[in-house]
């Protein structure tokens, strides 16, 4: 099973629309994040985790010819702004698409897409089957099975996901003892890390490394970055061994 990194940046992207720090100026490759989603391919399945305003970009980059699913971790508009265009796949693939949302979710992108739940059929809009989630219920696409697992993000609850040994989690700032025990035992995890500075509703780079190596996993990836965090070549340095940065396209074997 391949993950991939359709985008590791923070709600803005990298670079901020207007902004001349070194790090939005950049020439890096790394340095340059769309909003944060990954594609997870297994032999016969093909999922996508969230859909934000990069989505239709991030599908042309990676060449991603069909989709099974598209999962949402939370309803913030950094994470289902794209969602409209799953209407390629409607006429790639000549059916609706599944998606997967929790109760909250769901009631969000009926108000952010309203069209598509009006009723009147009008030619072209998007076409899906709404599948409810919750934390405590795994849930199967095609050949991959994901486990929620809950945490906080401020006081909204967001949705990561474990595929066997491979734990994804995004925009949190606090994961509880009994989430933690979901995680537990995976080779690889993925956390977010917004910057050095402390933050409402994001871990710190510091607090990222502290539950990562509370989780002992073989290898963590650092994704949902902002600008304020500096360089990738430069954070990179600074890492504990087995933690390293991701970054828009990195493809790794689960």
């Amino acid at each position: 099973m391949k993950v991939t990194f359709l985008g590791t940046g923070t709600s803005q992207g990298v670079p901020i629309i207007g902004c001349q720090c070194a790090i939005c100026l950049s020439s890096d490759a790394k340095d340059k994040r769309l909003r944060t989603s990954i594609l997870i391919e297994s032999e016969n399945t093909t999922v996508v985790i969230d859909s934000g305003p990069d989505f239709r970009q991030q599908l042309l980059r990676a060449d991603v010819r069909k989709l099974d699913g598209l999962v949402f971790t939370h309803s913030h508009k950094d994470h289902l702004a794209g969602m409209d265009d799953i209407r390629a796949f409607n006429y790639l693939q000549q059916k609706p698409v599944d998606i997967y949302a929790s109760t909250f979710t769901q009631t969000i992108i009926k108000s952010e897409f309203p069209y598509i739940f009006s009723g009147n059929n009008y030619p072209g809009i998007p076409e899906i089957n709404m599948h409810t989630i919750s934390k405590n219920e795994i849930f199967q696409i095609g050949d991959i099975i994901l486990s929620p697992i809950e945490v906080m993000h401020y006081q909204m609850p967001v949705l990561g996901f474990r595929i066997n040994d491979f734990t994804y989690i995004t925009d949190a700032n606090f994961i509880d003892d009994t989430e933690v025990k979901k995680i537990e035992g995976s080779t690889c995890l993925v956390l977010n890390a917004l910057r050095k500075e402390t933050h409402i509703s994001h871990f710190t780079l510091e607090e990222a490394i502290t539950v990562s190596q509370k989780i002992k996993p073989q290898q963590t990836y650092f994704t949902h970055i902002s600008h304020q965090l500096g360089f990738h070549e430069h954070v990179e340095e600074e890492l504990p061994e087995g933690i390293n940065l991701a970054y828009d396209m990195l493809s790794i074997e689960i």
